[in-house]
């Protein structure tokens, strides 16, 4: 069972997401101290792919509370760690196809914090403002359901 630790809410309202992958990641002692606490932020965070390694930016742990000289920089990139294959198709369709690598959440599986790294492709205004016109539909919808089944 996997237990969300953290979400990008703002992911799946900006970007489409084509396919999904989890991924480990290597964290120190407090990040996973602070994480178990839920001090943790996906916001402006992405995934890059360097030297054959991939790498997630902008994801802010905050420093432990009990931690001392231990404490990492909250902002510091952070190795994910993926099969070779993974990282070089990733690799190839980030740079073939203009996708982007977004992190989708944060969760426990077992005792280790994985990471749903996403392969996305950016929505246009037009097509944010069809998603909420679809989203409103369907509430509508929903609505009329339950309406006339009392």
């Amino acid at each position: 069972m996997e237990k969300i630790i953290a979400q990008n809410k703002k992911a799946r309202h900006d970007y489409f997401v084509e396919e999904t992958y989890e991924a480990g990641i290597s964290l120190s002692g407090t990040e996973v101290k602070s994480i178990r606490g839920g001090n943790v932020s996906l916001k402006d965070s992405y995934a890059t792919v360097r030297n054959g390694e991939i790498f997630v930016l902008g994801m802010h742990v905050s420093p432990y509370e009990k931690g001392n000289i231990f404490n990492k920089d909250p902002l510091r990139e952070r190795k994910l760690l993926l099969h070779k294959n993974e990282i070089r198709r990733l690799h190839a369709s980030v740079m073939q196809q203009s996708y982007a690598l977004i992190p989708l959440d944060l969760h426990w599986s077992g005792s280790n914090v994985k990471l749903s790294l996403g392969l996305c492709k950016g929505k246009k205004l037009y097509d944010k403002r069809d998603t909420a016109a679809k989203r409103d539909a369907a509430r509508n919808i929903d609505r009329a359901m339950k309406e006339q089944g009392r």
